[in-house]
């Protein structure tokens, strides 16, 4: 299956039914009035977050929904029936845009988060119901109100705890397929990545969080260089950043500072997030090489690094468990104000 997150939609809501003019026309019915039925509800248009999804990918073939009219109103006071609504079922995490990109309409951040998008017309009147003492034969009936058309922007934010960032060729599809059950692709050449991959990771029965790979990147990317800057929005909402920083290559500092100045750039408190620094591909450095990187490491972030290896496995484990600390952190105060608002 095909990675998409972001496409653009257009949506109509159904025009309501209109009502009818009618009256009665018995045999044996003397003075047969007014009897024209309402006409139905045009169909609304709703979106829903549902799990099992990961992409936008059904919308790249599809992309007008429109509901039904609602029923025309009858003769005998017979009402026309409501139109049936349009459901869009995307991956949670989604956020719906404005046609400009810019106004945020809604974020379904949970599963089963519904959010109305376009509400249907009412149905138009018939003359049964303008009828009275005065105006006792009324001959107009209201036709239905219209729907609302709308051109949204779809955008998939995926919902992880913990992200991996670092330069192209970092090793973070490595740590990823070491930590997880996840297989993403793997080779020796810079941008083998190039969508955003997810793992769980199981550390104990009580000890598990969603990881994310990203593909790299480089210097420029918050102009548009390489992939760019597009898939950090999958990074958001996580709890805190792996910065990998691969420790085979010449000036390990430089590629720590790269990477910091694009997440600053990219803005969105990426910047600010919690960050755990890692000095990857410790297996294939010696002893003084080791003591070396992690000290120009240390000297440039203000950290001392922790030296990990995703072929041998070598400090993978206490660095997931450092991530999940602060994944713990992190749910503790929402989980307070869950409890807070419980009725």
């Amino acid at each position: 299956m095909k990675f998409l997150d972001q496409c653009k939609i257009y949506i109509r809501s159904g025009d309501g039914g209109g009502g009818a003019v009618s009256f009665r026309r018995e045999k044996f019915i003397e003075h047969g009035g007014p009897d024209g039925g309402d006409g139905g509800r045009g169909g609304d248009v709703w979106i829903e977050a549902v799990e099992g999804l990961n992409t936008l990918i059904d919308y790249r073939y599809k992309q007008h929904f429109k509901a039904q009219t609602g029923g025309h109103g009858m003769g005998r006071d017979r009402h026309g029936a409501n139109a049936e609504h349009v459901v869009l079922k995307v991956p949670v995490g989604t956020q719906v845009l404005d046609e400009d990109k810019e106004a945020l309409i809604a974020d379904l951040d949970h599963e089963g988060m519904r959010v109305l998008l376009a509400k249907g017309g009412n149905g138009g009147f018939g003359n049964a119901y303008f009828k009275g003492p005065i105006n006792q034969a009324p001959r107009w009936a209201n036709p239905g109100l219209p729907g609302i058309e709308r051109n949204l922007w779809l955008r998939l934010k995926l919902i992880a705890d913990v992200g991996l960032a670092g330069l192209p060729n970092a090793g973070k599809s490595t740590l990823l397929a070491a930590a997880s059950a996840a297989r993403p692709k793997i080779a020796d050449y810079p941008f083998t990545t190039l969508v955003p991959n997810l793992g769980v990771v199981d550390l104990s029965t009580s000890e598990r969080f969603v990881i994310a790979d990203i593909p790299g990147l480089i210097e420029g990317a918050s102009e548009g260089a390489g992939l760019g800057v597009r898939f950090l929005g999958h990074v958001e909402r996580t709890a805190v950043l792996i910065h990998l920083v691969d420790g085979t290559q010449g000036d390990v500092a430089e590629a720590w500072r790269t990477v910091r100045h694009e997440l600053e750039a990219y803005g969105e408190g990426l910047g600010d997030k919690t960050e755990i620094l890692a000095l990857n591909k410790v297996d294939a450095l010696d002893p003084e090489t080791r003591e070396l990187r992690a000290a120009e490491l240390e000297a440039a972030a203000g950290v001392a690094p922790r030296l990990v290896s995703g072929v041998s496995g070598e400090g993978v484990t206490e660095l997931l468990r450092a991530a999940w600390r602060e994944v713990l952190a992190r749910r503790a105060p929402a989980a307070a104000d869950d409890e807070a608002w419980r009725p």
